[in-house]
């Protein structure tokens, strides 16, 4: 099935998102036209170049043969092509080589990708957070030597923290760092699922690996941040001899097998410390937020593939009487319909939640006054866990939907809609599973500071409720927009009051809630900048969509609310043997 990238929604999207002002004033060349040529340019290349292989690597996948990992067929190639166009390097800074773009462009640019191919997205995505670790953290050899190679895309970076016996408790890695005498260190150790770990698409692989130092003392303190490259960086700059790392296997996957996921034997290897020792998990954070966002973004991606194949067939397939009129296609049931309908308006809700966070992480770089960098700063925080999981189950969603749309054809491998469920089934899983992503929003994000990002959140999302209800058409959006963000913020009251375990038993909920409401907050803002424009089919289906957000998805908002003291109830009592049956 041909893939069509959506820049008409990605540029209405960008347009919606707010602080058009202020990105104006610091990125003065990224005007209207530009970012549509951007955006018409990244497509380009996403349907033409990544789409057409997408296929081929599910079915053949990376290799792992005498100690090396070959790419899928067709990626080495297009990578090369990926870099030497610019793609990688489009938000880094100019000083490293980057174009200094904004970071919801990038998003945008990414989104594409991940759709086209989320297999081959994985590798620049995850070069992408090195760049923004080292820029933050790296010393002036590594800015110096590393950094700009990571930037042009000549290097890639890979993450590398799960161990067998350590997945998301970091704290129980055993990987060591021992001073060499000579200013570095020599790491050994095992990873697993490192993602790009090894290849042949680029020339060297800069892995960023946290390990204890032999006196470090045990806990998450005792976790600092290194830099081991493949092949030895030079004080010239150029590669010499092979580190003393490789991979032992690739993993075989349920989907993203175009994406080599390796595990990773360290016997001795030469590395760097980057930052401060003790202080690795929190230099880490820093590669692992951004990946957080970027995976949100690919639950976008990926949904956008599952339902532009489903839309297609549903306009192909003629079963049973339709009751809407048309040409018998199954579009004309109305389940049909609705079900794409609701797919429709679940991405560009997550794909407003995750440019939104983007745009504030421009804003608090770039804005003049403290008070407005701090508030977007604490924003972007608080939605990032939102954008991470919430989009990651909506990618996981709508690909189930877009299976069900074909019928019996979805689960039959040679029609493609299995591989979309295939492929979006990880994204809820890794780079912090979604119910540790909801833990991270109850905690750091909601409790921390009192609730006051939230119910600042909360206050902006009801005056848009008041817009919609002044609004002809929107009314009813509006007193449901209204009544969720009601519930929201009643659930926030609840949640500051209740103690751990009730709290944890509510997480995950309370996270869903707080991504419907947030949903239903960017689809009335859409509605609105869509408004008045009845004549255009594409721009009034944004009212459409926000109606049926309203009608489906907010309503249930006051039950998720009332629901949340209850979940606590019988977690203590319940124990495995009442479960066994």
């Amino acid at each position: 099935m041909t893939f069509r990238a959506p820049v008409r929604d990605l540029a209405f999207a960008l347009k919606t998102v707010g602080h058009p002002d202020l990105l104006a004033r610091h990125y003065p060349d990224l005007d209207g036209d530009t970012v549509q040529a951007v955006l018409e340019a990244a497509a380009a290349f996403a349907d033409n170049e990544l789409a057409p292989l997408n296929r081929q690597g599910d079915l053949v996948g990376a290799r792992y043969e005498n100690g090396t990992v070959t790419a899928a067929p067709g990626f080495a190639d297009a990578y090369r092509r990926f870099v030497e166009q610019g793609w990688n390097s489009l938000s880094a800074d100019p000083e490293h080589g980057g174009q200094g773009l904004s970071k919801a462009m990038e998003l945008a640019v990414f989104e594409m990708v991940h759709a086209a191919n989320m297999a081959f997205g994985l590798c620049p995505m995850l070069t992408q957070g090195a760049i923004e670790a080292l820029t933050l953290h790296g010393t002036e050899r590594q800015k110096a030597l590393v950094l700009p190679k990571l930037v042009s895309g000549e290097w890639t970076g890979a993450m590398c923290l799960t161990e067998p016996q350590a997945g998301s408790d970091l704290a129980a890695l055993t990987s060591v760092a021992r001073p060499d005498g000579k200013g570095g260190y020599r790491l050994s150790g095992q990873k697993i699922f490192i993602t790009w770990g090894d290849h042949d698409a680029a020339d060297n692989i800069c892995h960023l690996i946290i390990a204890r130092t032999p006196d470090a003392p045990p806990g998450i303190k005792g976790i600092s941040l290194f830099l081991a490259n493949k092949f030895q960086v030079k004080d010239d700059g150029a590669l010499g001899p092979r580190n003393s790392f490789r991979p032992a296997s690739i993993e075989h996957k349920l989907g993203i097998h175009g994406s080599p996921t390796c595990v990773m034997l360290y016997e001795d290897a030469e590395a760097e410390l980057v930052g401060e020792l003790g202080q690795g998990l929190a230099h880490m954070f820093v590669m692992m937020n951004a990946a957080r966002l970027q995976v949100g973004v690919q639950g976008v991606a990926i949904a956008e593939r599952a339902f532009q194949q489903a839309l297609a067939f549903s306009q192909e397939r003629r079963q049973g009487r339709t009751a809407l009129p048309g040409d018998g296609a199954i579009y004309g049931h109305p389940d049909v319909r609705r079900t794409l309908m609701l797919m429709k308006a679940r991405i560009e809700a997550a794909r407003g939640i995750c440019l939104t966070t983007g745009v504030l992480s421009d804003v608090a770089r770039l804005a003049d006054d403290p008070a407005e960098r701090a508030a977007a700063k604490a924003r972007q925080e608080l939605l990032t866990p939102i954008a991470k999981a919430w989009s990651t189950d909506v990618g996981v969603d709508v690909a189930s939907a877009g299976v069900q749309i074909h019928g019996g054809m979805g689960f039959i491998e040679e029609t493609g809609a299995a591989q979309h469920y295939r492929d979006a089934r990880i994204a809820p899983i890794y780079e912090g599973t979604n119910g540790i992503q909801a833990l991270d929003l109850i905690g750091r994000k909601v409790r921390a500071n009192g609730g006051e990002t939230m119910k600042a959140l909360c206050a902006d999302m009801a005056a848009t409720a008041d817009r919609l209800s002044a609004a002809a058409g929107l009314e009813g959006v509006g007193a449901r927009l209204g009544a969720g963000v009601a519930a929201l913020d009643r659930a926030t009251g609840w949640l500051l009051d209740a103690d751990n375990i009730a709290a944890q038993a509510a997480a995950t909920p309370y996270l869903k809630l707080a991504g419907d409401v947030t949903g239903g907050w960017i689809l009335g803002l859409q509605a609105l900048a869509a408004s008045g424009s009845e004549d255009q089919p594409w721009l009034a289906a944004k009212g459409a969509l926000a109606r049926l957000w309203a009608s489906q998805v907010l309503t249930q908002a006051p039950g998720l609310a009332d629901g949340l003291a209850d979940g606590a109830l019988d977690l203590e009592s319940t124990q495995p043997t009442a479960l066994a049956g």
